[in-house]
């Protein structure tokens, strides 16, 4: 990173505000359901292939900006990023980001994604089928970050968020808050993320929908001298308690909870990913959620259930990436990415 140093005034209180603000929304969050949860699809292979959250992966990709804002830096020089996933049966989502350096210390990103879920058929309360409809969603990103120190780096993300399911629409505002701390020498990186904050503005109907605001916080350490890392990410921080259900016999259609344990709760928080990386032109990753494996013990999980794999490379100024993941027993998901730094192409 290049990095001008600033005082450590600033540093404090750039922290103090993130910590405050973390506390306000942690407090204000309701207990229950929240709609909005495909905000958590990332849009970064990379970052799938390691679970679906890498909030402290330090490398040049303008795609994990939604991640979190702070792992994009001038380091990306001018970026362009192309994605899309098949996720789950008939769904199709699509995203495309561009980037840009400003200055030595600055970042800018701006991006679009579309969650097309497939064609679905309208019942009324008789059971009676009526016209046919696509549920869509769409997320226009906006991110900028700017070095704190010479290790420390803070970003925001602003999205805006449209829905339209047949005849309902509604629009979001969200926000992302974050900071990320790398050490080159001894190839750590930690960081801190507000993900999601914000409401909506326009509502579907008369019920109020909030967004899936979460606490995370995101570790990634080199293994010594070798070319592995450890990528450990705590999710879901603004509760303890994560009940997951399972049917007491397969005729029972009624679900019972899960007896859940202090080693429960803190493993459901967590995903730990392993990634192979022998140059900065190729990579494998390897990652296991066990709260996608618990959840899935409801549904009769298979042995996929939890696991995530991909892999990406580099060539010239052109990289991509690759995952895999079956976040159902009877779904899987593929994710591909592309991305073009122009800086490098008219080298």
């Amino acid at each position: 990173m290049k990095i001008q140093q600033l005082t450590s005034l600033k540093s404090r209180i750039v922290m103090l505000g993130l910590l405050t603000a973390a506390g306000a929304a942690s407090a204000a969050a309701e207990s229950g359901s929240t709609s909005y949860e495909f905000l958590n699809i990332p849009t970064s292979a990379h970052a799938y292939a390691l679970g679906g959250t890498a909030t402290a992966l330090v490398t040049e990709d303008v795609s994990l900006a939604d991640q979190n804002p702070a792992l994009i830096g001038p380091e990306i020089e001018t970026q362009l990023s192309f994605g899309y996933m098949h996720y789950m049966g008939s769904g199709n989502f699509a995203s495309v980001r561009f980037g840009k350096g400003a200055g030595e210390n600055s970042a800018w990103a701006a991006g679009i994604r579309y969650l097309n879920y497939g064609s679905m058929t309208e019942y009324d309360h008789t059971g009676v089928a009526g016209t046919r409809f696509t549920p869509t969603d769409i997320v226009f990103e906006g991110t900028y970050s700017r070095d704190i120190t010479e290790r420390w780096r803070g970003g925001v993300n602003l999205n805006l968020i449209y829905s339209h399911y047949d005849v309902y629409s509604a629009f979001a505002v969200g926000v992302d808050l974050g900071v990320n701390y790398y050490d080159d020498e001894h190839d750590l990186s930690f960081s801190f993320l507000l993900k999601n904050a914000g409401g909506q503005v326009k509502r579907f109907h008369e019920a109020y929908n909030r967004l899936p605001f979460d606490i995370q916080i995101g570790y990634m350490q080199g293994l010594g001298q070798s070319p592995f890392s450890l990528a450990i990410t705590a999710r879901h921080l603004t509760r303890w308690k994560l009940p997951y259900y399972t049917h007491p016999n397969e005729s029972d259609g009624d679900l019972s909870e899960m007896r859940s344990t202090f080693f429960t709760n803190f493993f459901r928080h967590l995903t730990f990913g392993l990634q192979y990386q022998p140059s900065d032109r190729f990579y494998i990753a390897l990652a296991y959620d066990y709260k996608t494996r618990t959840d899935m013990s409801t549904y009769a999980r298979n042995f996929l259930s939890g696991f995530s794999l991909g892999a990406g490379f580099n060539v010239k100024s052109f990289g991509v990436g690759v995952a895999y993941a079956m976040p159902h027993k009877s779904a899987s998901t593929l994710m591909l990415n592309i991305n073009c730094n122009f800086a490098e192409l008219l080298h």
